[in-house]
C-alpha cells in the first residue's frame, strides 16, 4: 500500500542547496571537532589555560550576579534543555508520520537518536571533568566534553529549519525560525558557561559535531530522496 500523498507545499518545496555545501560543511565541522577533541584528550596547555581563563572570569560575574543567574537557569532548564528541543523534534516527527512522509519522520528521529549516542559516547571515552568552584552557582553531572545542551540544540534547530525548507514554508516564517535558532544556540552555550557547569570548549565541541552531524543528515536525506522518490522527495 502506497503513503498517502503529501500536501502541495511538499510537492513544491524550495530547492535545497547544492549537495556539495552540505558535505564541505559536514566535513570541515567534522574535522574541527576532531581535532578539538583530540587537544581536550591530550589536555593540550594553551588550550586548557584559555579555558580556565575564561571560566574564573565568568564565574566571577556569575557570584556577583545573582538575578541574571537565575534567568540563565530558567534558560538552560527549561527554554533551552536538551529534552525542550527533543519535544519540538517529536512534534515534527508526528507530523511528518501524520502527513505520509514516514521514511523522513524515521530518519529525524535516528538523527537525533545517534546525537545523543554521539555525545554520551564521546563523553565516556574522553572523561574530561567538569568545572569546579568553592562557591557554584549551578550543577551538572556526567562528564564535560562535548556540551550535551550545546549539541542537541545545534542538532535540534538545524533538522528543523531544514524541514521548513524542504517544505516550502513562508519566507518570513522561516526567517524567524532562523533568528530563533540562531539565539537559541548561541544563547544555550553562553548559559552554560555562564553558570559555570561547561568549559569554553566543550560548548565548541558541542556546536562543531552538532553542525558536522546535521550536515551529512540532511544530506544523506537528499541523496536517498532524489533517487527513490524523485517526484515528491520522500
Amino acid at each position: 500500500m502506497h503513503s498517502p500523498p503529501l500536501s502541495p507545499a511538499h510537492r513544491t518545496r524550495t530547492p535545497s542547496p547544492a549537495p556539495w555545501a552540505g558535505v564541505v560543511c559536514g566535513v570541515v565541522c567534522g574535522a574541527l571537532a576532531l581535532v578539538l577533541l583530540g587537544l581536550v584528550a591530550a589536555r593540550w596547555p594553551p588550550l586548557m589555560r584559555l579555558d580556565r581563563d575564561i571560566a574564573q572570569d565568568l564565574h566571577r560575574r556569575a557570584v556577583a550576579e545573582p538575578g541574571l543567574v537565575h534567568v540563565n537557569r530558567v534558560l538552560t532548564d527549561w527554554l533551552w534543555d536538551p529534552w525542550t528541543m527533543r519535544a519540538l523534534i517529536a512534534v515534527a516527527v508526528i507530523a511528518l508520520w501524520h502527513r505520509g512522509a514516514r521514511v523522513l519522520a524515521a530518519w529525524v528521529a535516528v538523527t537525533t537518536l545517534v546525537s545523543s549516542l554521539l555525545q554520551q559516547g564521546i563523553k565516556a571515552a574522553v572523561g574530561r571533568e567538569r568545572p569546579r568552584w568553592p562557591d557554584p552557582v549551578d550543577s551538572a553531572h556526567y562528564a564535560a566534553f562535548p556540551s550535551g545542551h550545546a549539541m542537541t540544540a545545534v542538532v535540534s534547530c538545524g533538522l528543523l529549519l531544514w524541514l521548513l525548507r524542504r517544505y516550502g514554508v513562508r519566507l518570513w516564517i522561516r526567517r524567524t525560525a532562523l533568528a530563533a535558532a540562531g539565539i537559541s544556540v548561541l544563547g544555550v552555550g553562553l548559559t552554560r558557561l555562564y553558570l559555570g557547569v561547561h568549559w569554553p570548549s566543550d560548548v565548541l565541541g558541542g556546536w562543531l559535531l552538532g553542525a558536522s552531524l546535521t550536515a551529512f543528515a540532511t544530506v544523506g536525506y537528499e541523496r536517498y530522496a532524489s533517487r527513490h522518490h524523485p517526484d515528491e522527495g520522500d
